[in-house]
């Protein structure tokens, strides 16, 4: 792997020394990741609610706010059908926790992974269809491309309001009411996701309840609600930029003082308890996988159900099953990694598809990733469906996974999703033929060389440098996620005192003189079979952090990689 280090303009770090006061190393580090799309250095900086635009300003939201107020008015039935994943979840539950506080008593569903696959599908529709068919359906993270399904449901008199932020294939539903800032080029929301435009829902709804002096809109705080906008911000890795990195900045402190009973008790198993302060990673690698764990192996009504709940004992007990089947999936992950790594013979192809009889649905988008990200290569992971193969794609830098498969698509059965990942099923008889084309028109996304992963230096500095003062301006560039990645720092010429330790078989601690001489503690994650040496200079590749343990936090390095 080779390191890049492609320094911005000195002029831009100059200007912003000058202009907003900021050390050398904050200044190189925002000049080479701000775009006009993250707004303001100010507004970068200091992220706050004032900097949202207004919710009336997303096209369809005065229809759709029109439309739950005569609904609620008229006490009509109204379901809600969400997704299945963190952004699902949340948004679901925002809209519940809003209907029932104006009085409304809204039922609510969400997919059966196994059994209906992703969102409005033929199958979750017939399920609904089965019981008492609502006077409205609002369906969140899901919708855009359920054309049929839609039409079938205004057939039978189901009006449908649709909330989204997936791309559209092809047409989109006709004859209902459809939010999804992405058939809007230049929509001011175009990059949230679908709890961020649910926020925006209920945000308007309130509005426009307070000009009809309801005084339970004026009584309503909204900024606490924020809790469930980062979860389902940062878990979906959507950019954090513009109103993205105003939810995950004030919902994450928010997220850290939550007053719901169940994301309480999912803190505390999860290790965030009280007093713990929240970051991206903690969403991404701590609450996300557990909240998903019910939708891989279970059914995502768990999960849901904990973030509505109002008691703790019973939060309680469902983050600590969630936790239990975290580590179930883990184990299953570890397992079909493992086989769909031994199917990739010799030489690496452009693009890796694998198959599995026996893998598990739940899991298959996590191992794609996995794959991915060790090959370098888009990925996908398949797994049978009676007579398909279903499954999730990831993708790398360079290669748009909604481009490739819609140059593929007279091959699949269906498919959807995002640049980076998707979601798709192909016959088994087509199987073979999918995995050649595939992999072809990946390959006309490379030039003459085949892509090898790369580990980019966002600045270099000197070992001495490293200090609670540098802490302290890296913390101005959070919350990290996508498209405001945590920097790697490049150390140059540093020394490591001592040979690292193993611990836990696979990982290794080591130390290292910081600021002032001050020894600060380092750990290298799964680094234990190629172990810095001690007593040589050496190029490190490190990100620096806090550690937080017991309440007390102290400066750490986390070794990415040395030469």
């Amino acid at each position: 792997m080779h390191w890049v280090h492609t320094p911005p303009p000195e002029q831009a770090v100059r200007t912003l020394q000058s202009e907003h006061g900021l050390a050398r190393v904050l200044a190189e580090l925002l000049a080479g990741r701000m775009t006009p799309e993250h707004g303001s250095v100010e507004q970068f900086l200091d992220p706050r609610l004032r900097d949202i635009c207004d919710p009336f300003e997303l096209n369809m939201l005065p229809e759709a706010v029109e439309r739950l107020i005569a609904a609620l008015g008229a006490g009509e039935d109204i379901l809600i059908v969400g997704d299945y994943d963190v952004d699902g979840m949340t948004s679901t539950a925002q809209l519940v926790d809003a209907l029932r506080y104006f009085g409304g008593n809204p039922r609510y569903q969400l997919p059966r992974r196994m059994e209906e696959g992703y969102g409005l599908s033929a199958a979750m529709v017939e399920r609904i269809l089965e019981g008492q068919p609502p006077q409205l359906l609002v369906a969140l993270d899901c919708g855009t491309n359920s054309v049929e399904e839609v039409a079938r449901l205004r057939q039978l008199g189901v009006e449908v309001l649709i909330v989204d932020h997936h791309e559209a294939k092809h047409a989109v539903p006709a004859d209902c009411l459809l939010i999804n800032p992405k058939l809007y080029p230049g929509c001011p929301c175009e990059e949230l996701c679908t709890a961020g435009l649910v926020f925006k829902l209920v945000h308007g709804l309130v509005k426009r309840l307070r000009q009809l002096n309801d005084r339970r809109a004026h009584a309503l705080k909204l900024k606490p609600w924020l809790d469930l906008v980062a979860l389902g911000t940062v878990a979906d890795l959507v950019p954090l930029r513009g109103e993205n990195r105003v939810y995950a900045h004030e919902g994450l402190s928010q997220l850290a003082n939550t007053t719901r009973p169940g994301l309480k008790a999912l803190l505390e198993i999860a290790g965030l308890g009280k007093g713990h302060a929240l970051c991206g990673a903690d969403v991404a690698y701590k609450l996300g996988p557990r909240l998903n764990a019910g939708g891989r192996l279970a059914d995502a009504t768990m999960p849901l159900e904990l973030l509505l709940t109002d008691k703790f004992a019973e939060g309680f007990k469902m983050a600590t099953e969630l936790d239990t089947l975290n580590r179930e999936r883990q184990a299953i992950e570890r397992q079909m990694y493992d086989e769909a790594q031994a199917s990739v013979h010799g030489t690496v192809p452009e693009a890796i598809v694998v198959a599995g009889d026996e893998w598990h649905a739940g899991v298959v988008g996590i191992v794609a990733g996995r794959l991915a990200r060790h090959y370098y290569r888009p990925s996908i992971v398949l797994c049978r469906d009676g007579e398909l193969y279903r499954g999730s794609g990831r993708s790398i830098a360079e290669v748009d996974l909604q481009e490739v498969l819609h140059d593929c698509n007279d091959l699949l059965e269906e498919w959807g999703g995002h640049r980076m990942a998707v979601g798709l099923a192909v016959s088994e008889a087509k199987l073979h033929a999918f995995q050649e084309a595939f992999s072809a028109r990946v390959g006309t996304c490379f030039g003459e060389t085949l892509p090898e992963p790369s580990q980019t230096i966002d600045a270099w500095m000197q070992a001495d440098e490293l200090g609670p003062d540098l802490l302290a301006q890296l913390d101005q560039l959070r919350p990290f996620g996508m498209e405001n990645p945590e920097p790697v720092l490049g150390l140059k010429r540093a020394v490591l005192p001592r040979a690292p330790t193993v611990f836990a078989q696979r990982h290794l601690k080591f130390e290292l003189n910081g600021q002032h001489g001050r020894r600060i503690s380092g750990i290298a994650w799964g680094a234990a079979d190629n172990p810095p040496p001690a007593g040589r200079e050496l190029d490190l590749a490190i990100r620096f952090t806090w550690n937080i343990w017991q309440g007390k936090r102290s400066p750490r390095i986390e070794l990415v990689g040395w030469r």
